[in-house]
């Protein structure tokens, strides 16, 4: 094993695949070129990168191809990228996408491998501690190595992930340090090779090898990285190591046969025997420094509760090396001194550029939907530390506990050379921040926008009600690439606003005209509640409908949505979740309840993410039921219709017919009657469960089987007879 500091040594053999230099360069197999406003947005962001801007924003409307430009973009950069996106359905979209667009090069998904995660916390108020639970989903955990060993063993990697890369990991020296090498006409003993597999974490077993063990049979010993999809057989002669191959894992097949193998450790967290000494060591230390500190303030349950559950923790770390809540002692692991920010993900793309290309500055972000991603990733820090410090207060855990955390926003930025904004609707952090980096003035409307990803109290925007909409902003900022012309010709939709006397009943005549002609519909409400009644309003009428918010889980939403493009569901109606990234192109009219409400899901950015869902049909339309006109109103409608103009010049200059975009519709399983039924598991269901009868209606796809409540809040949105319902 090498030694655990020399990292030099450790990069010698990182390189398991000898890539020629023309293999390493990203190339993208596509029957497709730029089209559209793709080519020269294109060009604009490649010189600004390669003319060192730190921070670049690209405008792109739905549907105008920004993944194929994101990819074009590396394609020319050639450098290791990391694509940063707000979910993880989204981010495994735009991982599909990459890696088919990226064949020979490594496309890895890097997203938190917890299914289901209750962090630790404590609740004063009702004295009650909630210990941790969660549940890892292997697979993921797999695709989160497989990102660590490709990053660390080859220059062409394209990372998409989620937040969960600002979160802490190994440093990349201590990873690549502990690795064992083997090759071809290796002297070594197979049980000297498992012991030195066993120093890396893997479990010996003797019976079906799983990811992570080691095996020994005869001669040959089988191990099982937790990167790979198959397992590696070493087949050991008189003199030595005779082969290495990768295996099939059933049939035990020979799949291919390697001169080298580098096999990483087991857990991405390992540390020297000096070191864990030294941690447990000052691990005691800070203890006895802060029970006497909360026994100074009279808080001997608080100390006495610290005491015992930490020399718990370090018993169980002496003895096994491990404990249920080790992740509270990384500080001391990692050898960090307090306040001290993590390793993350961040490190390897650094420590990649620094070894294929010679710079730790040759790395490229981009971050898809900034203008969710980005205050996203601002608020990691503050919730995290929120819960922390209760279980701190409380005598639940040591101060160093706070150190175990996610980037501050601050210290995120610090580590991004540059980074590429992407967003139909850019938000105010990003355009600031561009204007701070090409020395532009930033609009009066962006002057409450603080530092740090997130918005101060809008103090200016208070004084000054009609300062600058985004539209307005945009138009003053100089810079930004845009896309607003598509490929496929598609025009933004037309807009109309009405009255919201009746809505529920014109919108249902609207429902039933999309129908006729196989199409879709998106409807959006603000509340929960009235989300639920007007899809049971719309189920009685005769509509196949089903909401959709945030008290459904993510599987089920999905089954929802497929649902819904195969024309088991003729309309969804939700509230902030039929935005961003949702792409049903059998969607052609959307309806906004409400429109006129002032407020986060009617603000300019949110109406015009939802206007875009429409926009992948070549009949899209929007609805807005509203009374009167609101800023936002006027200036997304305005953004709108001057696209669209736009847009239709260009079509009739190049005799572009807009066509629908063509996707391949989804596969159901056999859970889609229970799902429609509305008696799938999620938390509120459709209705209640019917008897035989709305069984077999539920059976032919009939929405809405169970026993219905009327609503009078619906009800009195319906400018017709209500007897029927």
């Amino acid at each position: 094993m090498s030694d655990p500091f020399d990292i030099s040594k450790a990069l010698e053999g990182a390189v398991k695949d000898k890539l020629s230099p023309d293999v390493a360069r990203f190339r993208i197999h596509s029957n497709h070129e730029p089209a559209g406003d793709q080519e020269k947005a294109i060009e604009k962001l490649v010189f600004q990168l390669e003319n060192a801007q730190e921070r670049c924003v690209l405008l792109g409307v739905t549907g105008s191809g920004k993944t194929f430009a994101m990819a074009h973009l590396i394609e020319r950069l050639n450098i290791p990228t990391l694509i940063m996106s707000h979910n993880k359905t989204l981010a495994r979209q735009l991982y599909q996408e990459m890696a088919g667009l990226f064949p020979e090069n490594r496309v890895e998904y890097f997203v938190s491998h917890y299914d289901y995660y209750q962090p630790e916390a404590y609740l004063p108020k009702r004295d009650l501690y909630i210990d941790k639970e969660l549940s890892i989903n292997e697979r993921i955990e797999q695709e989160r190595f497989a990102t660590v060993a490709s990053l660390v063993s080859r220059p062409d990697c394209v990372v998409v992930s989620s937040v969960s890369c600002i979160y802490g990991l190994n440093a990349p020296e201590t990873f690549l340090a502990y690795h064992c090498r083997i090759h071809v006409n290796q002297e070594i003993e197979p049980i000297d090779l498992i012991r030195e597999l066993v120093a890396l974490q893997y479990s010996r077993t003797t019976t079906d090898l799983q990811r992570g063990d080691v095996r020994l049979r005869g001669e040959n010993l089988d191990v099982w990285m937790p990167s790979r999809d198959d397992p590696l057989r070493i087949r050991f002669g008189f003199e030595g190591v005779e082969h290495i191959q990768i295996c099939d894992p059933v049939t035990w097949e020979v799949l291919d046969e390697l001169e080298e193998a580098w096999i990483h450790p087991k857990e991405f967290f390992m540390v020297s025997p000096e070191r864990f000494e030294n941690a447990l060591e000052n691990i005691e230390t800070e203890l006895d420094g802060r029970v006497a500190e909360l026994k100074s303030q009279n808080q001997e349950i608080e100390a006495n509760r610290l005491e015992q559950r930490t020399r718990y923790d370090l018993e169980m770390l002496r003895e096994i090396g491990h404990c249920t809540a080790v992740e509270n002692y990384s500080m001391h692991f990692d050898g960090r001194e307090h306040g001290e920010r993590p390793y993350c993900l961040l490190d390897f793309f650094a420590a990649a550029a620094k070894q294929f290309h010679g710079n730790p500055d040759k790395f490229l972000v981009i971050m898809d939907e900034s203008h969710v991603t980005l205050p996203q990733v601002g608020g990691m820090y503050g919730g995290d530390r929120s819960r922390k410090l209760n279980l701190i207060e409380h005598g639940f855990r040591l101060p160093s506990a706070a150190d175990n955390r996610p980037l501050k926003i601050n210290e995120f930025q610090s580590l991004i050379p540059q980074m590429v904004y992407v967003s139909a609707t850019p938000g105010e952090r990003e355009l600031l921040h561009l204007c701070e980096i090409t020395g532009q003035d930033a609009p009066m409307g962006l002057r409450h926008v603080a530092g740090g990803g997130g918005v101060e109290e809008p103090e200016y925007a208070k004084k000054h009600p009609d300062s600058e909409s985004m539209y307005d902003m945009l138009q003053m900022i100089e810079e930004i690439p845009r896309m607003e012309i598509r490929p496929t010709g598609l025009l933004d939709p037309t807009i109309e606003v009405r009255g919201t006397e009746g809505q529920v009943a014109d919108l249902l005549s609207e429902i039933n005209a999309r129908i006729k002609v196989g199409e879709r519909t998106l409807v959006t409400v603000l509340t929960i509640k009235f989300a639920e009644e007007v899809a049971q309003y719309l189920n009685k009428m005769g509509i196949k409908a089903h909401h959709l918010h945030s008290e459904i889980d993510t599987i089920e939403r999905t089954e929802i949505l497929n649902a819904l493009r195969i024309g088991h569901i003729d309309a969804i109606v939700g509230i902030n979740l039929l935005r961003e990234g949702l792409d049903i192109p059998e969607v052609s009219l959307v309806a906004i309840f409400d429109a006129d409400r002032q407020g986060f899901l009617r603000n300019e950015r949110s109406l015009l993410q939802t206007i875009g869902r429409a926009a992948r049909n070549s009949s899209g339309k929007v609805i807005l039921y509203a009374d009167s006109m609101s800023p936002p109103m006027t200036a997304s409608i305005r953004q709108t219709l001057e696209r669209r103009q736009r847009q239709n010049a260009h079509n009739e200059k190049h005799g572009i017919t807009p066509a629908t975009i063509q996707k391949a519709l989804p596969k159901m399983g056999s859970d889609v009657d229970e799902l429609i039924a509305g008696t799938s598991g999620g938390k509120r269901l459709v209705g209640s469960k019917g008897g035989r009868k709305s069984g077999d209606w539920a059976s032919n796809l009939k929405v809405g089987a169970g026993q219905w409540t009327s609503s009078n809040s619906v009800n009195s949105n319906i400018s017709q007879p209500i007897e029927e319902i």
